[in-house]
């Protein structure tokens, strides 16, 4: 792999200087600022806490990417995202549905194959580019929504809201090659600002989640 290879996929980038996405880079700080404030909400979860690590460090990733425009630091912005997408599946799974560390594991790993099915039906839809690698994740969170809806009404509700957002930003990251000619900036800088209140709002109702287990355990 050419790992210094230059990557352009952006509307805003015009050309291989380190500032050259100027509005992409610095909205990355939505993912870091996100991080910062569920870091004291998540106080005793230890697994949210972990889940506000991986956030700052999609931060750090997407930035780096929106710098340096090259194929490592490509992989710098993709694998947090799918560490956190794992590891949030992992705390739900184990929270939602009360079972063993193991289990919650097995169930996890089901995403790999769900992934590897649903990308390739998405990437059917020209529309979609790029962003059909992720459009199966709010699918997958609308699907665990009406799973729950009547065990973990309340989570389910949350779970829906994020699914929501998820599919307003990769709008935003979808347009943004088509309107380019109309809007130079381009519109991804959105995905970063939307996906960085979606993930927070993920951690929260998370948060919230395990709480409300711990006060029904001690009631």
């Amino acid at each position: 792999m050419e790992w210094t290879r230059y990557v352009d996929g952006y509307c805003e980038r015009m050309g291989p200087e380190y500032w050259a996405e100027p509005i992409n880079a610095i909205t990355n700080l939505a993912f870091v600022l996100a991080a910062l404030v569920m870091w004291r909400r998540a106080r005793g979860v230890p697994l949210a806490r972990a889940l506000c690590v991986v956030l700052g460090l999609i931060g750090i990733g997407s930035y780096l990417f929106h710098t340096h425009a090259q194929v490592w630091a490509a992989m710098a912005d993709v694998l947090p995202i799918i560490g956190f997408i794992l590891l949030y599946l992992f705390a739900v799974n184990r929270a939602a549905f009360d079972v063993s560390g193991w289990a919650a594991f097995g169930l996890t790993a089901l995403f790999i194959p769900y992934a590897g099915m649903m990308v390739p039906v998405f990437s059917l839809v020209p529309a979609l580019g790029g962003s059909a690698a992720y459009a199966p994740v709010p699918l997958l969170i609308f699907l665990y929504a009406g799973f729950l809806r009547r065990r973990l009404p309340d989570f389910a509700r949350g779970l829906a809201i994020g699914a929501g957002l998820l599919v307003l930003s990769l709008a935003f990251r979808t347009l943004d090659e088509p309107i380019c000619e109309a809007i130079p900036m381009g519109t991804h800088f959105m995905w970063h600002v939307l996906n960085g209140v979606m993930l927070g709002w993920m951690i929260y109702i998370y948060v919230r989640l395990m709480h409300q287990k711990a006060r029904n355990s001690h009631a």
